[in-house]
């Protein structure tokens, strides 16, 4: 199967643009609320992320539970799911900044004591994702190299604090030589497409994006559907980024918000 080979993988299943248009107002109107799940830019006023919108939000509850969504995250983890994070990472149009080179099960491994991978992120695009609006950007096949640690923080001291989980300075990165020689090996994909686009990617594969220089803004949703069996004992980040309710979720009738 691809996912298995590849880390990732287009879905065929596609939001309409009266959905997605659903989801922007509300992650516009989300955006200007000063609340703990609302993260900046380091050093400005310009929107980085939001975090468990769907846990306050109608529209982005719902969107959990669409069929299309949840029916293949259980064909990929094998079993019931729940929602273990959701997240709407936005690059603002010539402010928005990188994120480092990474693997998310590593934050979940030793953050949160997530037993093992078996979670999957579904990235849906709000906003036409190009080369120039800071894409992200994917190594095929590295999730099978499982958690690839930084030589010169192994053993070291962690600060542990979540703040440094959403910003440019990341506690888990994979160093640059490292993932270039990976992407040497395996090559570099680009996650482009018109809003409404669906990706799933594994938690291992190493994936980063670059800054936003476009005027174009870049807004990206992902959802994370983590197996019932593999629920963290005893996470201690907050509740809007690690979920302490691991009930399955139950579909919705339709896939339309």
């Amino acid at each position: 199967m691809r996912y298995g080979r590849d880390g990732w993988l287009p879905l065929p299943h596609t939001l309409s643009d009266p959905d997605v248009r659903k989801l922007r107002h509300r992650v516009e109107g989300i955006s200007r609320e000063q609340r703990p799940e609302v993260v900046l830019e380091e050093g400005t006023s310009a929107v980085r992320a939001l975090h468990g919108c769907h846990d306050f939000d109608e529209v982005c509850a719902r969107l959990v539970r669409l069929p299309a969504l949840v029916g293949l995250a259980e064909q990929l983890l094998g079993g019931p799911v729940y929602v273990y994070q959701f997240k709407v990472n936005m690059k603002q149009a010539h402010e928005g900044a990188a994120w480092p080179w990474h693997q998310d099960f590593a934050f979940w491994r030793h953050e949160d004591g997530m037993g093992s991978p078996d979670a999957v992120n579904i990235a849906i695009f709000l906003d036409d994702v190009t080369d120039e609006n800071g894409p992200l950007e994917v190594i095929p096949g590295s999730q099978h190299a499982g958690i690839v640690e930084d030589p010169a923080r192994r053993g070291g001291e962690r600060s542990h604090d979540w703040r440094h989980h959403v910003s440019t300075k990341l506690e888990y990165v994979v160093p640059d030589d490292v993932a270039g020689r990976l992407a040497g090996t395996f090559g570099v994909r680009r996650l482009t497409g018109p809003a409404g686009t669906a990706v799933a990617f594994h938690p291992c594969i190493i994936h980063s994006s670059s800054n936003n220089l476009s005027a174009q803004r870049r807004c990206l949703l992902l959802i994370t559907y983590n197996r019932v069996t593999n629920t963290p004992e005893h996470p201690v980040r907050p509740s809007f980024l690690v979920s302490r309710d691991s009930t399955p979720v139950v579909p919705v009738e339709a896939d339309r918000l």
